[in-house]
């Protein structure tokens, strides 16, 4: 139980030593592609506050025995497809990360804090929370500053990419173990899988899905995703 839920830190540093990587290359590219001051410092802070979560990852991971280097370079690779203009990868980079992947994280540390075994972890949760609000609204604000003059509709057909690596990226377990649906980690800031398929579910059909309809995407395909891996 105790590696598990180290591994769960080590893992979650990791994810947030890329996320700052990609908000400080995001805050660039939308600040060459002409985006409001104020949506571009957002991107810069949510950076920061990306680089500050690693760090309490790091600890967090150390403390339950999986020590992890915080001087190992990133490697950051584009995920958005080559064939797409640069407005469109980077509308496409901000809707993955921020819409998508930081919306679903949400609903994950909002049920981790209300179960936290100690205030540290319910501090540490907390303050990722607040600050994932934030980085979600930056995706949300985005969208909203782009759909009125260009088209945004070709993000429907990359949608179940996108989906799919968030669930990768949520930490699915490749080979389930009984600890994996454990209780027990829930104190430790881990969520049980039954529990993560269910919240990742639930924020794409309640919260995703409707908001990218609003602004224009179609999200079908992204329906029909979620519906075969029994999510829909």
């Amino acid at each position: 139980m105790r590696q598990r839920i180290a591994s769960a830190w080590s893992f979650r540093f990791h994810v947030e030593r890329e996320a700052q990587a990609r908000f400080s290359r995001l805050a660039l590219w939308m600040e060459q592609s002409g985006a409001p001051e104020a949506v571009v410092e957002l991107a810069r802070r949510s950076a920061e506050d990306e680089r500050r979560h690693a760090a309490h990852c790091a600890a967090l991971a150390r403390d339950y025995g999986a020590p992890v280097s915080e001087e190992a370079p990133v490697v950051l690779p584009e995920i958005a497809p080559h064939s797409l203009s640069f407005s469109q990868r980077t509308l496409y980079e901000l809707v993955a990360a921020c819409c998508v992947a930081e919306t679903v994280s949400v609903g994950v540390l909002m049920r981790l804090r209300s179960v936290a075994g100690d205030e540290r972890i319910r501090a540490v949760l907390h303050e990722l929370l607040q600050d994932e609000v934030a980085h979600s609204r930056l995706g949300w604000a985005y969208l909203a500053h782009v759909a009125p003059s260009e088209s945004v509709a070709f993000l429907g057909r990359f949608l179940p990419d996108m989906i799919e690596a968030t669930a990768a990226e949520a930490g699915q377990p490749t080979a389930l173990t009984p600890e994996d649906d454990d209780p027990a980690l829930l104190p430790h800031g881990v969520l049980p899988h039954a529990e993560r398929r269910a919240l990742f579910a639930s924020a794409m059909r309640d919260v995703v899905m409707p908001g990218l309809e609003q602004h224009g995407v179609p999200t079908g395909p992204a329906r029909e995703w979620l519906e075969r891996h029994g999510l829909g």
